[in-house]
């Protein structure tokens, strides 16, 4: 069971990253892919082609101003190499949200197996539950203030 010590190591190795920006979902991906920390083993290319295959099936714009992208298979070998990257976008970018809002904030997930993929995504949407996390995310927090918030809100 993840708790919120395992999310915020997963947010440390993922990172949070500034100003991504494009003007399509590839090019807005090819940005996150490339300014993002990969485990050892995982190939730039490979990762931005599994995660738009995966946007293909289905939006992971989840409302809010926030989508949850990740690959369509799992390309984490070691369950100690999984990581959360917060990505904040240079401007908002229409995924086809349910709410229909643009998003402004990618959680990119980097699994190994299908059972942690989903106590994460389950953590995230609690997170994003809270109104006082949301507004947190609104102010583009640096990775510390992220993590506290986390700690905070859990």
């Amino acid at each position: 069971m993840i708790d919120a010590e395992s999310l915020c190591e997963m947010i440390r190795k993922g990172g949070v990253i500034t100003s991504v920006s494009g003007e399509t979902l590839e090019s807005l991906y090819a940005d996150v892919v490339h300014k993002i920390a990969v485990p050892a083993g995982v190939s730039t290319e490979v990762l931005l082609s599994e995660m738009l295959e995966r946007e293909k099936i289905l939006s992971t714009a989840v409302g809010h101003g926030v989508a949850i992208p990740h690959p369509r298979k799992q390309l984490v070998a070691d369950e100690s190499d999984q990581r959360v990257c917060i990505c904040f976008l240079e401007k908002p970018f229409d995924m086809h949200a349910p709410d229909k809002h643009a998003v402004s904030v990618l959680f990119v997930l980097l699994t190994s197996v299908a059972g942690s993929h989903l106590e994460i995504l389950s953590a995230i949407a609690s997170l994003l539950q809270k109104s006082e996390f949301k507004k947190i995310l609104d102010t583009k927090p640096d990775e510390e203030t992220l993590i506290g918030a986390v700690k905070q809100f859990w």
